[in-house]
């Protein structure tokens, strides 16, 4: 592929705005202004790593620190009435015992070390004592370097998985299977090391080293082919895997690039759903030849039916380029046929906080790549466009945007928008826009809140949806002084006006309540505060489903009915401490006391029969949603089972729920196409305790004769008799777990989210 370089002056490529404070919460964009949400979360321990914070796609927030991986899951609480944000906190401790890389056999290390640190050569042996790596006696720091979130849909309840890197150089991958608990699923740093000691600690191409542990730059070698800088996890790729009967299944997979200290890339393969630490297999290997890698990231090309893959590697001395990855046999990937330069200078400023987002450009109506990465105070940005005649690449740097080294940058994939933050605290908002040849950035500085005035910033990430900015801080100096002690917290700022999440949440594509949780804090939080929904939006939103009438819409409907539910009771309850005395002198006559005596009851009972009537419409709304549900898995069964039998379904208490509306055509036809497939036959659900029968006549629970009840599954609607079941992650309702009797039809339905708010069964 042709590439060809466009460079232009940082002055040309900058439009700078001043921040301006409005009055008004009706925004189109983000606030100039950043809002700061309670609560404020102290860390235990100090931060670590360059890189401290990373957002994930089911909205969880890792923090590296120097005793542990804290980990901050944003919940949109359906059952609470506070304004607050809803954090439920978990940690993945730092591992006690010392991590070390084998780089050969006990006596040959032993006898090199004992050589380095007294080797008569001065250079080397301050080489090999200062190597905290090589030589972790004089010191090794422990902690959290790097974590990186997977995307959506990478176990077995669909959420991320989490692949974390010690200081210590050991990297792990984490799941948690379990509300708030977390289990290691793999050592990769284990796993590589001992595939290297198989091999010889040979190279890609298979020839054992010439030279032996008692030659220091092969010392070096060793280790640093085991030392990983950073990794990142690739999209979810769809392989056709052709099995022993000879056909063919559609198998997920997802790839996790790790960078070596020595410019190594190893790819590791994960067939998804991951649920055991052996699913994971080495990929490939590619030798990059960066001698002093700092950063990584993906670069995925999607044009049409043709779909390219690279890896974009930053250097510390300065240049950047991607190296192709081999997806041969992920269909309609191409590879690329050598590497590509978006930046060859070797100016010793070093390249951190690599993003990547593809785009589509409104002008020449092609896919592009823009690639965005901080240098010292510098924003370098490179637009990579694929045209008939090649590769186009175009480059350039964006100066005087902060006056001290940017220390995090955070982008938002769905509206592609940048936030550069210093040290100092201040963040810059960057805005690309196209034009004919190549593209500008509209530069906003949002102004400092006041929590933040005089902070030190470690760290900066924007939520899913860009609904908030999580900041890692601790105390600056006071005039020229260091504080004697410091203190690490984490800050969550409102980006975005709830009106527009509103807005946003009305036309979001994903249409689901969950992968859309940030945005919808927003709105629930405007709710509570405002005790009413507004008006605005329920007229938007019903107008929405008399037009589509989707169940996304349903469910978005019953959760602000159910924020407002809340909200009411809360009113209530704040009155309720006020005594009333039975009795009262009134200094005005009888009609006086009937005037001051009748607001009083007449408020009360018009919030009581609003409450009830918000209740009614709620239980309304439950129910439709719940009838669209068993309408759609009676279709399954119609269509899965072939001849009359029993399956764990309770397909006749379904029928004779949904027949008792006469008004639901839809329903008839399908009860009535079942009932000729089962041919007179009726299976009952029976209690395990007494054998009585256990009547369908509520969607949530079964209750027999003898008073034995059981809660039943949201998604199959089967009676839960066993200890042990699945709870969505609001508590809104349970699921059964999945049999090794179950086919595999049953087993698709039970790995559905719930059916009235659109979150995970954990």
């Amino acid at each position: 592929a042709a590439a060809g370089a466009c460079e232009s002056t940082a002055n040309n490529n900058i439009n700078k705005n001043k921040p301006e404070r409005e009055d008004n919460d009706m925004l189109s964009a983000s606030r100039d202004v950043l809002v700061v949400r309670d609560p404020v979360v102290p860390l235990l321990s100090p931060v670590s790593g360059l890189q401290p914070l990373s957002w994930s796609g089911d909205h969880r927030l890792a923090v590296c620190t120097s005793g542990s991986l804290t980990l901050l899951e944003l919940v949109c609480d359906i059952h609470s009435s506070k304004q607050d944000l809803t954090l439920h906190r978990t940690s993945i401790p730092v591992p006690r015992e010392a991590h070390k890389i084998p780089v050969g056999s006990p006596a040959e290390v032993d006898e090199a070390m004992e050589k380095f640190s007294t080797h008569p050569d001065p250079t080397v042996r301050q080489d090999f004592l200062a190597d905290t790596v090589i030589n972790p006696s004089v010191g090794a720091h422990k902690g959290v370097k790097y974590s990186s979130w997977s995307p959506l849909g990478c176990d077995s309840a669909g959420r991320c998985l989490l692949a974390c890197l010690m200081l210590d150089n050991r990297l792990t991958v984490h799941r948690s299977h379990k509300h708030l608990e977390w289990t290691t699923m793999v050592d990769l740093s284990k796993k590589y090391s001992k595939r290297l000691e198989e091999r010889g600690y040979a190279k890609k191409d298979n020839k054992p080293p010439e030279a032996n542990l008692l030659d220091f730059d092969e010392l070096q070698r060793r280790f640093r082919m085991q030392t990983p800088l950073r990794m990142e996890w690739s999209n979810i790729y769809s392989m056709r895997h052709v099995q022993q009967d000879n056909s063919c299944v559609n198998v997920d997979m997802v790839l996790l690039a790790v960078l070596m200290e020595n410019g190594d890339l190893v790819l590791w393969k994960f067939l998804l759903p991951f649920t055991k630490g052996e699913d994971v297999e080495f990929y490939d290997l590619f030798e990059s030849g960066v001698t002093r890698p700092s950063d990584l990231a993906w670069w995925e090309y999607e044009n049409e039916d043709r779909r390219m893959s690279g890896l974009i590697i930053g250097s510390e001395v300065g240049p950047v380029k991607i190296m192709p990855v081999n997806l041969s046999k992920v269909k309609g990937y191409f590879t690329l046929r050598q590497p590509i330069i978006l930046w060859k200078e070797c100016d010793e400023i070093p390249v951190e906080n690599i993003q990547c987002v593809p785009l589509t450009h409104p002008i020449l109506k092609t896919s592009c790549s823009l690639i965005v990465a901080s240098r010292g105070c510098y924003i370098f940005w490179c637009l990579l466009m694929v045209s008939p005649a090649g590769l186009n690449v175009h480059n350039s740097h964006l100066a005087g945007l902060h006056s001290l080294p940017v220390v995090s940058l955070a982008v938002s994939r769905h509206s592609v928008t940048f936030y550069a933050c210093s040290t100092d605290g201040w963040v810059t908002k960057l805005t690309p826009k196209f034009t004919e040849n190549s593209l500008i950035f509209t530069v906003d500085k949002l102004l400092q809140p006041e929590a933040l005035t005089g902070s030190r910033i470690h760290g900066i990430s924007v939520s899913h949806n860009e609904a908030y900015i999580a900041m890692a801080s601790t105390q600056g100096l006071a005039g020229t002084i260091h504080p004697f002690r410091r203190t690490y917290q984490v800050h969550f700022l409102a980006l975005k006006a709830p009106e527009t999440a509103a807005a946003d949440l009305l036309s979001s594509p994903a249409q689901s309540l969950y992968r859309t949780m940030d945005l919808l804090d927003l709105v629930r939080w405007n709710v509570l505060k405002d005790k009413c929904i507004p008006a605005p939006l329920q007229d938007e939103l019903d107008r929405k489903i008399q037009e589509l009438d989707t169940p996304y819409l349903w469910r978005f409907k019953l959760f602000l009915w159910r924020i407002l539910l809340r909200s009411l009771q809360t009113h209530l309850v704040d009155h309720s401490w006020k005594s009333t005395p039975v009795e009262k002198v009134f200094v005005m006559g009888e009609a006086a006391e009937e005037e001051e005596g009748e607001p009083d009851g007449g408020n009360e009972g018009k919030e009581d029969e609003r409450m009830a009537e918000v209740q009614s419409l709620i239980r309304t709304m439950e129910t439709h949603l719940m009838r669209a549900n068993m309408k759609k898995v009676l279709g399954v069964v119609y269509l899965n089972t072939w001849i009359a039998k029993n399956i764990s379904i309770p397909t006749c208490g379904l029928m004779d729920y949904l027949s008792k509306d006469p008004n639901d055509r839809s329903s008839e036809v399908l009860i009535g196409h079942i009932r000729n497939k089962m041919n007179k036959q009726t299976f009952l659900e029976r209690c395990i305790l007494c054998r009585a029968v256990l009547p369908f006549t509520d969607h949530k629970r079964a209750v027999c004769e003898n008073g034995h009840m059981w809660h039943r599954c949201v998604l199959s609607y089967q009676a839960c008799q066993t200890m042990t079941f699945r709870c969505c992650l609001l508590h809104d309702s349970i699921a059964r777990l999945p049999e090794p009797e179950d086919p595999d039809w049953i087993k698709k339905i039970l790995q559905a989210p719930c059916s009235l708010c659109d979150s995970p069964l954990i």
